[in-house]
């Protein structure tokens, strides 16, 4: 493809354009102003645009941008992606690439891939297909692993606008994993890229070092990693479970990505079974499941949430609370009413204090017939100042009860959690990423009596996953009976006017 010849003002034009802030800030405008969508005698001729999902992953680069410029805050931008095969990964990669070094003068692109293979016949064959297309590509010159600026760009920003060149440039670089401190060494000021192609694959030592990249308190940082989610362990899982607070994260199902063949993702499914490990990394976008260990199925939480809400007025309002304070966990409360879970609210890093006016906040808007607080840890300080403050529909209780059938359930947890999956089969669920994952997330533990136990939170965070904070609340609404509305009724027509005599009543104060 020749080349074209820009006069001065032609290339003063083009700078001008690209580094304005509605190109510059705006990967998706980048993207449709430098390649030549639609243009006839291009590989681009039949294409108008990037793909929907492509296009949300651009949009929420700018979004990350424009909330950086509004706060004052330099954050980096984290975000995973997993997704089932043949969606344009490589092609999104690309354009990122591109667009950090066409608009971010100066600044360091690592690129990373879960093999040398990988990195050179894949992720860097598609960066080259697409830097020849780049409106701006004689602004480069590309080696085996590395874009770096043309002299004559390199010289002229050196001389007019002052900056040094010597760092700006697109590095494909290959990891050691009993030397991953030869990975290191990246800090820029004018910014920083790495991506991880294939990520499921990097091991957790590369990811440790990557995160040294970024130490600098300057904008224009950051960490995207693309991936078919082939394992459920490693640092890219964790990403979505027990590090998913540091991460904007999205699973890609490839059948719902427009423009690619549907028949090959039908026939992954038909050939394997469409609950099969296959299935569900090349098409799903899902990580494999650990299979019969997990208390909870996904089916089961899948098809709740696909279930219109019941909306019975008649049902009790009962809240769950699960404290926490430190670390990665979350205080989480939650409203279930009959089988349908009303609302999920989630908090971290609050004390005690703040924790007890969450929970009055929940009584004051819905209005429930009880609540259920964990009173194991901080439970017991937020339960008695609640008390303290005459909130008497608060009841706590601890995990580690013995439960009603001991034969059974080796705990209370495990006996709620075993009436909260049998509440599953016919419950309405929001649709909520965390909750599914919560809910999933537990494995059953083997009992020497043969009765049911769950591993616990600690078990959990050490195979990387989260911990199941909105699940334990949602367990606790199935402390205590509560009755009907309609069961109710004949004490609202007792001697009791006043709302808070009634409730007491009912609960048996």
């Amino acid at each position: 493809m020749q080349l074209p010849i820009y006069s001065p003002e032609d290339e003063q034009a083009l700078m001008t354009k690209l580094w304005s802030s509605a190109i510059k800030d705006d990967p998706e405008a980048f993207v449709l102003f430098v390649f030549p969508w639609g243009q006839k005698h291009t590989p681009l001729e039949h294409f108008k645009g990037p793909r929907r999902w492509q296009r949300n992953v651009l949009r929420q680069v700018k979004a990350h941008i424009a909330k950086q410029r509004d706060t004052s805050v330099n954050d980096v931008l984290r975000m995973a992606t997993a997704s089932g095969r043949g969606i344009g990964k490589s092609a999104l990669v690309s354009w990122l690439i591109l667009w950090m070094l066409s608009t971010r003068i100066g600044s360091t692109t690592i690129v990373s891939a879960n093999s040398e293979a990988q990195l050179r016949s894949v992720t860097w064959a598609e960066i080259t297909k697409w830097a020849a297309l780049l409106i701006n590509s004689h602004w480069f010159e590309l080696s085996a692993t590395r874009v770096m600026p043309a002299k004559w760009i390199a010289e002229l920003v050196e001389r007019d606008l002052k900056k040094g060149t010597r760092y700006w440039s697109v590095e494909g670089r290959l990891w050691s994993e009993e030397n991953p401190d030869s990975y290191a060494g990246v800090h820029n000021h004018d910014g920083v890229m790495v991506i991880f192609d294939e990520a499921s694959g990097i091991p957790d030592s590369i990811w440790s070092v990557t995160s040294g990249f970024f130490t600098e308190n300057t904008p224009n940082r950051f960490w995207c990693a693309f991936s078919n989610p082939r394992r459920n362990e490693g640092y890219f899982f964790e990403a979505f479970n027990a590090k998913r607070n540091f991460w904007l994260t999205q699973n890609i199902d490839a059948r719902e990505v427009e423009d690619t063949d549907k028949a090959v993702y039908e026939q992954i499914i038909a050939e394997y079974g469409p609950d099969s490990r296959q299935a569900k990394v090349e098409v799903y976008g899902q990580f494999p499941s650990d299979g019969d260990d997990q208390f909870i199925p996904p089916s089961i939480v899948e098809q709740a949430m696909a279930r219109d809400r019941f909306a019975d007025d008649t049902a009790p309002k009962i809240v769950g609370v699960d404290p926490a304070r430190t670390g990665a966990d979350s205080t989480v409360i939650v409203v279930r009413q009959g089988r349908d879970l009303v609302a999920i609210r989630r908090y971290q890093g609050e004390d005690t204090m703040a924790t007890v006016g969450r929970v009055i906040d929940a009584i004051e808007e819905f209005q429930p017939a009880l609540v259920v607080l964990d009173e194991g840890g901080l439970g017991y300080g937020i339960l008695d100042r609640l008390k303290e403050q005459r909130y008497k529909v608060v009841r706590g209780v601890n995990f580690s009860w013995k439960s009603k059938t001991p034969q059974m359930y080796a705990n209370k947890r495990a006996e709620l959690w075993g009436s909260m999956r049998e509440w599953l089969q016919t419950a309405s669920l929001p649709q909520d990423r965390q909750l599914k994952a919560d809910l999933t997330g537990p494995h059953q533990k083997p009992n020497s009596s043969g009765s049911i136990q769950l591993e616990s939170k600690k078990d959990m965070k050490a195979r990387g996953m989260a911990s199941p904070d909105a699940a334990d609340a949602l367990a606790c609404t199935f402390a205590y009976s509560v009755a009907h509305r309609e069961s109710r009724q004949p004490m609202r027509k007792a001697a009791y006017s006043d709302r808070g005599q009634v409730l007491n009543s009912w609960l048996g104060a």
